[in-house]
């Protein structure tokens, strides 16, 4: 049988399982299962079957992921975000929108240690909102800052998205780290400048905080040096070469235990409680991950990955041209893929065809998790609409979509940006290694 389109069935059986509501872990290693075997045979298949758990569960890479879920999980259950974001309230006050300002702040700061983007907008989403309530904040501005800001923790390292992007990828994760690095600060800069914007337009959508002398705002940015430490120790501790991805995750996880319980902010209650929602985290992502493996097994045996990329290097089309409609491909996705899965579906067929344009790999892993965050906030997927609304069932589903689409401006002109100037990711790399 052709692989070809033994390869195109497999992707159409596995996007209409995964639209049936079927677990995205059990589509993709059936699926690959089935796929594998119609081109190798039952026999081989079973073979990699049981080899696939034991090569992934002895995978040392891997022990990297529940470590930074652990210490985002730890850092929210304990207080820090909430302290966090009202240092950063505190440091902007006598501005308009201020409250939403320190939503994007204090998202940007807590994905410096945090990673994972559900956790992020479950964690404001009781933090920020009630304040911005209580001030009298337009719901839209409101919701949409923090459905918006939540994305921030899937670029700035440490990054979920980069990590598994890098397994897939087989691409140095400190690299991707360091290309995030960059982008996720001017996104998070960009999604500020819609706020101020919405304001200017609308200013009965925020009003104008009290303006607090300069003695509080000094204290308040001294508030924040347990995340700058924890920041500092463990990204830092890796481009300082003290430690390796792994250890730094070790590391960060101890001292982020260490400062919460020295603080009383986190009582055994608390640890118990993020661990078991730190394991479940961690045994989500590993079930979709193990499934992938078998996925991209399947993939690699049907070549259309290589077929693709020879196809349109042979239609001589200008590279940006090809990139372009590589956007609006992912663009489209997200609307009914959730992040890990487009993740590990595609990056196996598109990140040669990358290559064979002459992009760089670690580029194009920055510029996909830009596109997997405006998948997470525009409709009708919209996984971060979702969990926002399940965290607040009184908020309008309506009110969010208007105010994620606002904060797609800024997802918008950073996509445009990194095609254009590639070296806003990869200069940071370059320099440090």
């Amino acid at each position: 049988m052709n692989p070809h389109i033994v390869g195109i069935f497999g992707f159409a059986a596995m996007i209409s399982m995964i639209f049936l509501r079927v677990p995205v872990a059990i589509a993709l290693g059936s699926v690959g299962a089935l796929g594998y075997a119609a081109l190798n045979g039952w026999e081989q298949t079973v073979q990699v079957l049981g080899r696939v758990p034991l090569t992934f569960a002895s995978a040392y890479d891997l022990s990297v992921v529940p470590l930074f879920v652990l210490m985002g999980v730890i850092a929210a259950h304990s207080g820090m975000a909430r302290d966090l974001f009202r240092s950063i309230n505190i440091m902007f006050s006598g501005r308009r929108g201020t409250l939403a300002t320190a939503t994007i702040g204090a998202c940007a700061a807590l994905g410096a240690i945090s990673g994972s983007s559900v956790a992020m907008v479950a964690t404001m989403s009781h933090v920020a909102i009630p304040e911005m309530r209580r001030a009298g904040y337009d719901e839209r501005l409101a919701l949409g800052s923090v459905v918006a800001g939540g994305t921030l923790g899937i670029l700035i390292p440490p990054s979920v998205m980069l990590i598994f992007y890098g397994l897939t990828a087989v691409q140095s994760i400190p690299q991707l780290f360091a290309a995030g690095m960059i982008p996720g600060l001017l996104l998070a800069a960009l999604q500020i400048g819609v706020i101020k914007i919405a304001t200017w337009l609308k200013p009965h959508w925020a009003p104008v905080s009290p303006r607090l002398p300069w003695s509080e705002r000094l204290a308040a940015s001294l508030g924040m040096w347990k995340l700058l430490f924890i920041f500092a120790l463990s990204i830092g501790g890796i481009y300082a070469g003290w430690f390796s991805p792994t250890e730094a995750a070790a590391v960060g996880t101890f001292v982020t235990i260490l400062l919460a319980a020295a603080g009383g902010q986190l009582t055994v209650r608390k640890l118990i409680e993020s661990l078991v929602e730190a394991s479940r985290t961690t045994a989500m992502l590993f079930f979709i991950l193990l499934g992938a493996i078998m996925f991209s097994y399947f993939v690699v045996q049907t070549q259309i990955a290589t077929g693709l990329a020879a196809w349109v290097v042979s239609l001589n089309l200008p590279p940006l041209t090809v990139m372009i409609v590589v956007v609006l491909f992912y663009i489209a996705l997200g609307s009914f893929l959730e992040s890990l899965t487009m993740i590990i579906i595609t990056v196996p067929v598109f990140v040669p065809l990358v290559q064979g344009l002459g992009y760089d790999p670690i580029w194009f892993g920055v510029l996909l998790v830009v596109l997997i965050e405006a998948g997470l906030i525009h409709p009708p997927m919209g996984i971060n609409l979702f969990v926002l609304q399940a965290q607040l069932p009184d908020a309008k589903l309506s009110h969010m979509y208007i105010g994620s689409a606002m904060f797609l401006a800024a997802s918008a002109v950073l996509i445009v940006l990194l095609l254009a100037f590639p070296e806003l990711a990869l200069w940071l790399p370059r320099h440090l290694y």
